[in-house]
């Protein structure tokens, strides 16, 4: 169980673990293509630290590249010391791959400076498209170039527009003022519009507005079209937010989830049930941040929020943009930043509710999308945008802005952001750690450079922003900051841990799982790009795959969980497994953490959403907080243990250390030992043995106790392991020579470690320990002391499932 002195130890090491990327698709519905990706070793060159970079670039070309002014320029001279390069020499030969896109770079922001006052000023384009007050009436401007005759209709005149035609002015823009009338605006709050065109065939069509705040559909009708919603709430009926953004943590700890299928119920929760009802179980179990899925409207239900249809417009199936301001405000009110899935790497193909109804065969530069195959991704079934285009890249980084602005996010999860990154959008490719698969005619600049704006527009705006994309290419330079020539996210997240996972419960028996292939996987990135892992998102458990809990134990989940009988084997062994898997990714795995709603606890089943061949059924679309919160069931170990799994972060900071270190992953003891800051980490993966005075390295001497042990009883574990012991350590052979040391470590120590098992260990600081030893020794005992409280459900927690042979070590 947790228990510490509250030590924050801040001194940096090198890692001795920082290696390359192995990285794997993101799961999708359609499951059409496999890839294996793999990256070159970037190991720490001379005179730096992992995760710490000791040189920077130029001033000068850092200065360029962050400064808003279009006036300075870069020598070819300057131009040669650029930041990523500088950092991976491997990057040398591509070294006119960066110059080229960081002139780009340069170029579009100049541009912008030149004709827009700016690429903040640019970014403000809801401020002029769509529809505004101005002096006394309400102006609507669309960007249609394709567009013949142009109309204004909706609820306020009748749908009829023959006396609302629009004109049009300078490429392409559209615009009508409507003037008030009797005072009041003549389009009511919260009525339906549309904007109405007729392109070259003479065809009129009806299309909602690119820039929409709010759509809705009639919930009687079967497949009813969407309607534009004019959404402009009068001052008391406006939300007011209450509360500040929290600060900025050290590492992310991130809570995903999807508001809709959050109820208990099968059907569509809303943004308010879930601030009152979900926001609070977030906080409780220590996380820091809430990831929100399908915030922007999206007509398909089961899109997952993925084929957006409306860009600016929250999802109305869970309440209005005031109900979402609300959650927001909310979980800032509990210290929890909120990040949004944004997508801007394609859009839904429905013409009739979405961007695509503005595509009526015009050129690409004439429309948001490419024309074509380019266009179109044949995956996916959806559009590709063109963002070489000026209003693409004017509605995009407006469309960041706004969220941000708007509705108070604190920063965004890109996704798709491989498709983005290469023309043939990852489509049966398989990186294998080459370069030229990363910097080659492949490479969509256009997007690239789009994306450093956007980034450096998040961060301009926004400097404490958290924002991440997911990518499985692994590209070199995604993470870094655009004042260097990288992309400027601040995390990338690290795809392909998942499917190991999956790969190991799904195919592979206990004694096939290798302790090598775990911690490389783990460890497998670039020591100066952060990563957010996680053992499962909501990837790994749509329709036709499972939660790692229900590949774990499957059928039993539903007859086997109760406390008031004895575990089975195969429920031991499930929630065990489930412990050690997330947290062992947690500890490892990057400098952040992400978790899916409901996995915390071992969520069964998958997720099916309400489709025609499950009958539209809501019932695999929900989650069911009803068995974490029935005390009898063993769910509530899983999800106290990842409530403890937090609170360790939160009181020692070791996701955010550089020092991350793994000494021994012994094959044959199926034991993983390692240091993340100066906590010691020990996990045993093997099925039946126990070792009694187990040799562990470490780097600092002293005195250690248990922080965090699955093992314990609130856990569902027979707590094997006393947590009141002191652990002290002995020296290992000639400090600074490793050779010389145990497993490389300058000290060791002996611990017990149970079957199936991890157990965490933090230096004493016996300086300290006087003052505050009835604290600390009542944290680090709670666990045999909740074992009290559990009463009859303890007989049925105790011994292991399987006979258990007792190892006395020696020497490992």
């Amino acid at each position: 169980m947790l228990g510490s002195l509250g030590l924050h130890l801040t001194r940096s090491f090198e890692s001795l673990s920082c290696s390359k990327d192995y990285l794997s698709p993101r799961v999708t519905q359609t499951k059409a293509v496999s890839f294996q990706l793999r990256h070159r070793v970037l190991s720490p060159p001379g005179g730096f630290r992992c995760g710490k970079l000791e040189r920077s670039p130029s001033p000068r070309v850092s200065a360029v590249l962050t400064d808003d002014s279009s006036k300075m320029t870069v020598s070819d001279e300057e131009m040669e010391d650029i930041g990523v390069v500088r950092t991976d020499s491997n990057l040398e030969p591509y070294k006119d791959h960066f110059k080229h896109r960081i002139t780009r770079y340069l170029e579009q922001k100049s541009l912008f400076e030149k004709y827009e006052g700016g690429l903040e000023e640019f970014a403000q384009g809801y401020v002029k498209f769509g529809f505004n007050r101005e002096d006394g009436g309400i102006v609507y401007r669309e960007w249609a170039p394709a567009a013949q005759e142009a109309q204004l209709v909706g609820d306020f005149n009748g749908w009829d527009g023959g006396k609302y035609e629009m004109e049009k002015g300078e490429f392409g823009v559209w615009s009508i003022k409507i003037p008030d009338f009797d005072g009041s605006p003549a389009i009511p709050h919260n009525s339906k519009v549309k904007f109405r065109f007729k392109h070259g065939n003479g065809v009129w069509v009806d299309r909602i507005p690119a820039w929409i705040k709010y759509a809705t559909v009639d919930p009687t009708r079967f497949a009813a079209p969407y309607d534009g919603v004019y959404w402009d709430p009068p001052p008391s009926e406006r939300y007011q937010f209450k509360y500040g953004r929290p600060p900025k943590p050290k590492a992310p700890r991130i809570y995903e989830a999807h508001v809709g299928m959050s109820s208990s119920e099968p059907r569509i929760s809303s943004y308010r049930e879930f601030a009152d009802n979900v926001l609070p179980r977030i906080q409780a179990n220590n996380y820091n941040t809430v990831q929100l899925m399908a915030v922007m409207e999206h007509s398909y239900y089961a899109s997952f929020g993925y084929h957006v249809t409306n860009f600016f417009a929250v999802s109305s199936r869970s309440g209005t943009p005031e109900d979402l301001k609300y959650l927001i405000d909310k979980a800032h009110s509990l210290g929890l930043r909120v990040l949004m899935d944004v997508v801007h790497s394609h859009a839904s193909n429905n013409v009739t509710d979405g961007l695509s109804g503005f595509e009526v065969g015009q050129s690409t530069q004439d429309s948001y999308f490419h024309t074509g195959d380019r266009g179109y991704h044949k995956l996916w079934d959806s559009r590709l945008f063109n963002y070489a285009n000026w209003e693409v890249l004017r509605f995009f980084l407006s469309n960041l802005r706004w969220w941000l602005e708007e509705y108070q996010f604190d920063g965004f999860r890109f996704d798709g952001v491989t498709s983005m990154l290469y023309h043939h959008h990852g489509i049966n490719m398989a990186f294998t750690g080459n370069y030229d698969e990363y910097f080659s005619e492949a490479t969509d600049v256009d997007a690239v450079v789009y994306l450093m704006l956007a980034n450096y527009l998040i961060h301009k705006i926004l400097p404490s922003a958290t924002v991440i994309a997911e990518d499985v290419s692994g590209m070199p330079g995604l993470g870094r900051p655009v004042s260097e020539g990288g992309v400027g996210f601040d995390y990338r997240l690290a795809m392909a841990i998942p499917d190991k996972w999956i790969d190991y419960v799904k195919n592979k028996k206990d004694e096939e799982w290798s302790m090598k292939e775990i911690s490389w996987s783990l460890t497998n990135r670039r020591y100066t790009e952060k990563c957010v892992s996680y053992a499962e998102s909501h990837d790994q458990a749509i329709v036709g795959d499972k939660t790692i809990a229900f590949f774990l134990m499957d059928k039993e989940m539903y007859s086997g969980m109760s406390c008031l009988n004895e575990a089975s084997p195969t429920v031991e062994r499930g929630v065990a497994l489930h412990k050690m898997i997330h947290f062992i990714t947690m500890a490892l795995g990057g400098e952040g953490y992400l978790n899916f709603m409901g996995n915390e606890f071992g969520h069964p089943e998958w997720i099916d959403f309400p489709r025609e061949g499950n009958e539209w059924s809501y019932e695999k679309c929900r989650r069911q907080w009803n068995l974490v919160d029935t005390d009898h069931l063993r769910y509530k170990f899983m999800n106290a243990f990842d409530r403890a799994m937090h609170l360790l972060d939160e009181k020692f900071s070791f996701l955010s250390s550089t020092k991350q270190i793994v000494s021994s992953t012994n094959e044959e003891d199926k034991v993983i030992v390692f240091e993340r800051g100066d906590l010691v980490f020990v996990f045993n993966f093997h099925p039946v043995n126990t070792y009694d005075g187990y040799k562990v390295g470490c780097d600092l001497p002293g005195k250690y106790r248990v922080a965090l042990d699955s093992d314990a009883f609130e856990f569902g574990g027979p707590g094997r392991v006393g947590h009141d012991v002191d652990h002290f350590t002995f020296p290992e052979g000639i400090p600074g020579v490793p050779e010389t040391n145990f497993n490389g470590r300058p000290n060791s120590l002996r611990v017990l470690s149970p079957p199936r098992t991890c157990v965490v260990y933090y230096r004493v600081d016996e300086s300290k320990e006087t003052a505050v030893k009835e604290d600390s020794a009542a944290e680090v005992v709670v666990g045999r002391e909740n074992s009290q409280l559990l009463g009859s459900v303890k007989d049925g927690n105790v011994g292991p499932g399987v006979e258990e042979t007792v190892k006395v070590s020696s020497d490992n």
